[in-house]
């Protein structure tokens, strides 16, 4: 994903209108990228702006359904007096941007008023996406955890879903790194490592979003690598942590 595709659903973000896949992949993205978060900062500060202009009213409830199912949908829809005008065909995605976001949002904000929504994506914006993910996790329907104890005494619990792709490790106790140190997290899929991330443990405690999608069968591990991680895509390390998924 580059900048101008984050920046999409950076967008989308902000209202609280992404689809589970794109949130996932807005999670992913930015805990990828963090140098990128300034784009989210903007586009909450652009819907906060929208609620502070915009005084709460009484719409009609059809037109309010309409409206927020086209933004559950992510389909613009023209905003007129009459609901049997037909909204137009969903254009194609990369042209869905940040302008056709909040052009829905302030109209959305005429009929609405979003004073209470704006606390709330202030909210999520300030919530890091592993927390996010995590609680994606928590209400899917075949969310599964393992907890396993490291030889030092800490401990380390993975939650997973696999309808949803995701992978957050929480652990407590980790030992603690050097500055040129750095957890590293990896899928053992296959026999096969894959590189899934990098994470700090401030305190020895962290809540780490594995990067990628895992898939089951997976086996979750953390190894210590130089900071930023393996050169050469290859743990350097034995694991310190490996949590199966079952098959």
């Amino acid at each position: 994903m580059n900048r101008e595709e984050f920046a999409e659903l950076s967008a989308g973000h902000a209202l609280r209108a992404l689809s589970p896949e794109d949130q996932t992949a807005f999670d992913h993205a930015l805990a990828a990228h963090p140098e990128w978060a300034d784009l989210a900062t903007d586009d909450i500060i652009t819907a906060s702006a929208l609620a502070d202009a915009t005084p709460a009213v009484s719409p009609p409830t059809a037109l309010r359904s309409a409206l927020l199912a086209q933004i559950n949908s992510e389909i613009p829809l023209a905003v007129t007096e009459s609901q049997d005008a037909a909204a137009p065909s969903r254009p194609a995605r990369g042209r869905w941007g940040s302008r056709a976001w909040f052009a829905l949002a302030a109209s959305l904000a005429l009929v609405l008023g979003i004073g209470s929504g704006a606390v709330y994506v202030s909210q999520q914006l300030n919530t890091p996406p592993a927390v996010v993910a995590l609680d994606r996790i928590e209400q899917a329907d075949d969310a599964q955890s393992a907890m396993t104890t490291l030889d030092d005494g800490g401990e380390a619990t993975l939650h997973w879903s696999v309808s949803q792709g995701d992978a957050v490790l929480v652990s407590d106790g980790l030992p603690t790194l050097t500055e040129e140190q750095a957890f590293e997290l990896w899928y053992v899929r296959d026999g096969e490592p894959i590189a899934a991330g990098v994470f700090d443990a401030s305190g020895g405690e962290a809540t780490a979003l594995l990067s990628g999608e895992m898939h089951e069968g997976d086996i979750i591990a953390v190894t210590v690598e130089a900071s930023g991680g393996s050169p050469d895509g290859q743990p350097t390390s034995t694991p310190i942590i490996a949590i199966e998924t079952g098959a």
